[in-house]
């Protein structure tokens, strides 16, 4: 790996408006090139919107989504990448068939370099999980991808940087919700909608257990396990009617945030990742440590089929 200075973006996405979504790519884009950033990146189903699709049908969500080969938001999009040269990672809902994908890209300004389908889906019963971990090379560096839910079961983080990845993106549309742990749960849209009266308060709010004090119970932890660096994108104010709290960063092999979007709103930051660190790091200490030959009832099938479950209640009533 090289060093590399990667930048981590936030905002408010409207559903299903891919026109607006794009603009807000666009000009954030331009906000971390200014920053010298070779990399920019955004959260999970940053072109469509994501919690509004719970409670769609699988006709509504095949019209929703789009082949990546005749996909008229990826085309506007490798044309942001184009016009300020820098690769931009983001998410889409993926049509294949008669499938849909909750997929990542990495675009640059030739196309897709890279396209991850998220390995836990569940926002919806029609969606479809995908089957592979990617690992992929841009410029001196190895990059991986996992989505959301993805990072919450720490054998995709190890997998990934057994493949080979030195930076992890991990985005995200998460915190503030409904949960049953003690100290999360919603966040008033009151508070929102005031925030530039009452900033305060949104910010203990996202401060607290509700946000930031979750992300800060595991997201470090699966920085330094590994010694990579992670990469976490998140949308910031209202989806689907609940708030999200932002807080995009950028963490070390170490564990530490290194940058940290602190905007009640739309933000970008930037932060230079180095090998040094990942050298340095106790995660790859412990990865050179690990004695396989143990760990084989970690790889024995249960004979059950996975579920992904949330810590909240889905909105989706099937109607058969």
């Amino acid at each position: 790996m090289r060093e590399i200075r990667i930048a981590a973006a936030q905002f408010e996405h409207k559903n299903a408006d891919t026109e607006y979504n794009l603009s807000r790519i666009h000009q954030l884009t331009a906000t971390a090139v200014e920053q010298d950033a070779e990399i920019v990146s955004f959260h999970e189903c940053s072109l469509h919107g994501y919690s509004f699709t719970q409670t769609f049908d699988k006709e509504q969500l095949l019209d929703l989504a789009e082949p990546l080969d005749d996909s008229a938001s990826l085309n506007s999009l490798i044309n942001i990448s184009r016009e300020f040269d820098r690769p931009i990672t983001a998410g889409l809902f993926e049509r294949d068939g008669d499938q849909v994908f909750n997929t990542y890209v990495f675009v640059t300004k030739t196309g897709i370099l890279a396209r991850f389908r998220k390995l836990h889906a569940f926002v919806n019963p029609h969606l479809s999980s995908g089957e592979e971990f990617v690992v992929f090379e841009w410029s001196g560096c190895k990059f991986g991808m996992l989505i959301c839910y993805d990072n919450n079961l720490p054998e995709n983080v190890r997998m990934t940087t057994l493949l080979g990845a030195d930076v992890i993106f991990m985005p995200h549309v998460t915190g503030c919700l409904p949960s049953v742990m003690p100290g999360r749960g919603t966040v008033d849209p009151k508070l929102w909608k005031n925030r530039e009266h009452d900033p305060v308060r949104l910010r203990q709010e996202f401060d607290g257990p509700k946000g930031r004090g979750w992300l800060m119970r595991w997201l470090p932890a699966r920085a330094y396990e590994n010694g990579v660096y992670a990469v976490f994108t998140n949308p910031v104010g209202l989806d689907d009617g609940e708030v999200r709290n932002g807080q995009s960063m950028i963490l070390d092999p170490f564990g530490e945030v290194i940058a940290e979007c602190r905007q009640l709103g739309d933000d970008v930051v930037t932060a230079i990742c180095t090998p040094e660190k990942i050298e340095q790091s106790g995660g790859r200490r412990y990865i050179r440590a690990r004695r396989p030959e143990l760990y084989g009832k970690m790889t024995e099938s249960t004979g059950e089929q996975p579920t992904t479950e949330p810590g909240w209640n889905l909105k989706y009533k099937s109607n058969s």
